[in-house]
């Protein structure tokens, strides 16, 4: 118990995620000068609403996940943090200069999965699609948490296969092209290795170093 109290003031960090949807949704109304990305790959991909669950169940895998981590490695959970932010931060910057859009079918005839669609592309324009924030987050997660020990085996299968049908859901709901899950992927490994691999690295050598001054001393 003591440990979840500890460790419940970091989840305030999580706040920074809706202040980047705030600013996500500034650079969504920037519809001039967009480029289409789309290949004769995407156009090969049909259009299958089924998706739309795990491209909405995205939004509850973040949270959770970022959750889980914090209470099982503060550590992971920081740099999950500190990975997402840098990598949406570059996204904005693309976004803002480099403007994509991604056409859309118009969802025809009834049922609760089209009715979801719409309700999707209503409050997401198609804007703000290279590189896909869907696939730079979910990625997030499933990098992060092999760095999480003591995993139950069912965690480790939900992370990873939630996550890969999440990733694929952008193309089947038509709310990205391959580029943006293929360009989200390469950003996040880039920033991955500095949050992850730079930074331990430069933590042990810190901590070396002050005990060698220790034991000089």
């Amino acid at each position: 118990m003591n440990k979840f109290i500890k460790r419940s003031p970091y989840l305030l960090f999580l706040l920074v995620i809706p202040l980047l949807g705030t600013i996500y949704q500034l650079l969504n109304n920037r519809p001039f000068k967009a480029i289409e990305m789309t290949t004769t790959f995407d156009q090969a991909i049909p259009f299958l609403p089924i998706f739309i669950i795990p491209y909405i169940l995205w939004y509850a895998y973040i949270f959770c996940y970022l959750i889980y981590f914090c209470f099982k490695d503060t550590t992971v959970y920081l740099k999950s943090l500190l990975l997402i932010v840098v990598s949406e931060l570059i996204c904005f910057v693309i976004y803002f200069f480099f403007q994509t859009h991604v056409p859309r079918p118009k969802p025809a005839g009834d049922g609760f999965l089209l009715e979801l669609v719409r309700w999707i592309y209503a409050n997401d324009r198609p804007y703000n699609c290279f590189p896909s924030i869907h696939v730079l987050t979910t990625f997030t997660i499933m990098l992060a948490s092999l760095h999480i020990k003591n995993k139950h085996l069912i965690t480790t299968l939900c992370i990873h296969i939630t996550g890969t049908l999440i990733i694929i859901s952008t193309l089947f709901v038509k709310q990205h092209v391959i580029f943006d899950m293929v360009g989200s992927m390469f950003l996040v490994t880039f920033i991955y290795g500095i949050t992850f691999d730079l930074l331990s690295i430069w933590g042990n050598e810190k901590s070396e170093s002050l005990y060698q001054k220790s034991n000089q001393s």
